[in-house]
């Protein structure tokens, strides 16, 4: 889908809100008159966010959220149907350099990264909270398979997301069909970890990212790679990543820490380092 024009009168900052306590970076989408629908300039900063979060050692956990009603709808596609005539080639190319380049940023982020939705995640938005490593959802949430609706293919990496989530035959009924998906089938699907009351999805995000800024950030990191590389790895491969991959980590003050701990009957005091 094409790019839409920028938003006057607003500052990306203020359009992405961001902070980072206690080795939490929080990523808050700000524009709710719009659920959240992700302008080009949004875009480019939550990618430049993650990526700096992913190489920062004062970040060790993320939250990626939203404010309003909305956790995200989508690509905003205001005006995108006053685009000029397209050479072939723009859409593929608009597509690689955008959406599929945001999602990108999140599975290869270095840090674990929480989506917390807060409301409706629909088209590239749900497929932005399908992408993070772990999904909480207020009991009134919606995840919709937008793109059929809009006589469009599913973009935003959508038909590598779902399938390996849910399998090829419910991926196909979601996408199909296109249908409002709440958030206890979204949960009994698999699709999200946990479906808590409004009240309590700040509280819970915070309990959870705080509790991974504790653990052992590399060996997470290394973790996170595994699992994301099992899903297109025959288990040659896979074996082969899970031994490299341990091996690195052994390198780690943290996996150091961790056996001295065990050995001491201590709690473990990791530093991510």
């Amino acid at each position: 889908m094409p790019d839409s024009p920028r938003v006057p009168g607003n500052s990306v900052d203020s359009l992405v809100q961001h902070a980072t306590d206690n080795q939490v970076c929080r990523i808050t989408l700000n524009r709710p008159e719009t659920l959240n629908a992700i302008t080009p300039d949004q875009r480019e900063r939550i990618i430049e966010l993650l990526t700096d979060a992913s190489a920062d050692p004062g970040v060790r956990a993320v939250v990626l959220t939203g404010t309003g009603r909305g956790f995200c709808a989508g690509a905003d596609l205001r005006g995108a149907s006053a685009a000029g005539e397209r050479v072939p080639g723009d859409v593929a190319r608009t597509i690689r350099v955008g959406a599929q380049r945001l999602i990108s940023a999140v599975l290869d982020c270095e840090k674990p990264v929480i989506a917390a939705v807060n409301g409706t995640a629909a088209g590239l938005g749900a497929h932005l909270a399908f992408a993070c490593d772990l999904v909480l959802a207020v009991e009134s949430a919606k995840f919709i398979e937008v793109f059929v609706r809009r006589g469009l293919v599913p973009d935003g990496g959508g038909a590598y997301l779902l399938p390996r989530l849910v399998g090829p035959r419910r991926a196909k009924e979601l996408m199909f069909f296109g249908d409002a998906l709440t958030a206890a089938d979204a949960e009994r699907l698999g699709l999200v970890n946990r479906v808590v009351p409004g009240g309590e999805l700040d509280k819970t995000a915070r309990e959870w990212a705080a509790r991974l800024a504790t653990g052992p950030t590399r060996a997470l990191a290394l973790t996170k790679q595994l699992v994301n590389a099992s899903l297109d790895s025959d288990r040659t491969t896979a074996f082969a990543a899970e031994a490299a991959a341990q091996e690195i980590n052994m390198t780690t003050e943290d996996a150091r820490e961790g056996v001295a701990s065990f050995v001491e009957r201590r709690s473990s005091e990791y530093r991510g380092r």
